[in-house]
């Protein structure tokens, strides 16, 4: 999902399975994401999704198990 742009701004975003990705900053956003309200360099992005992003697997997954 993540542009090879890496000198822009990206926001990070999230799906209903609550899986995090970055999207560069000011262009739509793919149906079935949304915005988090997090952007910055793509390294700031990347950062806050290792913090955040901590049980990888899918929530319908979390949620069966």
């Amino acid at each position: 999902m993540v542009q090879d742009d890496r000198e822009g701004r990206f926001a990070v975003v999230i799906n209903d399975e609550e899986q995090y990705s970055i999207w560069p900053e000011g262009r739509e956003v793919p149906a079935g994401w949304r915005g988090t309200g997090v952007s910055g360099s793509r390294e700031e992005c990347l950062a806050h999704v290792d913090e955040v992003w901590v049980d990888q697997r899918p929530l319908s997954v979390r949620r069966a198990g």
